[in-house]
């Protein structure tokens, strides 16, 4: 079935609640099975009702979705963000506390499983550390997730929460390659999977983004795997989360293209820095704190003279041995990106 078809049915489904008296006649989710619409298939089914649940929810008012997102009123070009992997384990005052005290505008979080926030428990646990930023003044810039189609479990609840919350980003979860098969003849169906998530994501208010991480199975790895499924996507549904360091790492002397090929449709742009190391195991990139590797300086030039306004969500990847030498630097990757996008 075309996009423009199942766009369509889509658009129909979501006008339906407007035109009826009664709202409650949609069954419940837990109620809904594909029989339920026996003249559609499986893959629309599946995006009507994801989608109908969303319509559903954006009705009903709640004190989340009236609570203002930062985020989407930020005067400044770039929000200076930290991804809360390495600090994970922080409750929200205490997560909150730390972003104020090093100086980050806000964050990106893991709503994944082993993250900070696991998708089982998002709609208890996501709401608290929003308040909790948005009482230091900070926010959520970017909810970094599993999706990577939308009838995965607790999904919806996921997106759902995120959107009722004034997130306006999302990092989908990362698709690999079978290394036995053809990369070529296994994107087609990566690709329906994104098309069905950048409806979703129209319908929800939200923009999704892909991280190109480095990798022999890694879709994105090569940037242009996924340019070549995304081009003719809208952007404010649809792009990269790009990180400057994987696409160093796989492109050498060629991340100037990769950058300008995903530059109109960036998400949010990741920022780290590594280094080349000889093992026993042969060369490896090892990370390092910014400015001390191999990312060029350069990059954050372009990005200057480019139309991009979004998140910067510093990522700290290398080790440290305790808490305050984490802090302090992390304090000093802060400053250094502050210089360089100053």
């Amino acid at each position: 079935m075309g996009r423009a078809s199942t766009e369509r049915k889509v658009t129909v489904l979501l006008q339906q609640p407007s035109t009826s008296l009664a709202f409650n006649s949609y069954p419940a989710m837990s109620e809904i099975t594909p029989t339920a619409f026996p003249h559609v298939s499986r893959r629309d089914f599946l995006i009507k009702s994801t989608l109908a649940a969303s319509a559903l929810a954006a009705t009903r008012a709640s004190a989340l979705s009236q609570t203002p997102s930062i985020a989407s009123g930020n005067q400044t070009r770039w929000p200076l963000c930290v991804f809360t992997k390495p600090f994970q384990e922080l409750n929200p005052r205490e997560m909150a506390a730390l972003v104020a005290d090093v100086g980050w505008d806000g964050v990106e979080i893991p709503v994944r499983s082993k993250g900070q926030v696991e998708p089982e428990k998002v709609a208890d646990l996501l709401p608290a550390y929003a308040e909790a930023l948005r009482a230091q003044k900070k926010d959520i810039y970017v909810a970094t997730t599993d999706l990577t189609r939308i009838d995965q479990k607790h999904g919806e609840t996921v997106l759902r929460t995120i959107s009722k919350l004034g997130i306006k980003k999302i990092r989908l979860g990362f698709f690999k390659y079978d290394l036995t098969r053809s990369p070529a003849l296994q994107l087609p169906a990566i690709g329906d999977a994104l098309k069905d998530i950048a409806i979703a994501c129209r319908e929800l208010g939200l923009q999704a983004g892909f991280q190109n991480h480095s990798g022999k199975t890694y879709v994105g790895a090569p940037v242009w795997d996924v340019y070549s499924l995304i081009k003719d996507m809208n952007p404010r549904e649809l792009g990269f989360c790009f990180d400057i360091a994987h696409a160093t790492i796989e492109g050498g002397l060629a991340w100037p293209l990769h950058a300008k090929l995903a530059e109109p449709f960036y998400t949010a742009v990741f920022v780290k820095d590594y280094v080349w190391k000889k093992t026993d195991k042969g060369w490896k990139e090892t990370w390092c704190q910014l400015g001390e590797g191999m990312v060029d300086r350069a990059f954050f030039e372009g990005l200057k003279k480019s139309s991009y306004q979004g998140p910067l969500c510093q990522h700290h990847e290398y080790r440290w041995s305790d808490r305050a030498q984490m802090i302090s630097m992390m304090r000093q990757d802060l400053q250094v990106l502050r210089t360089w996008v100053s």
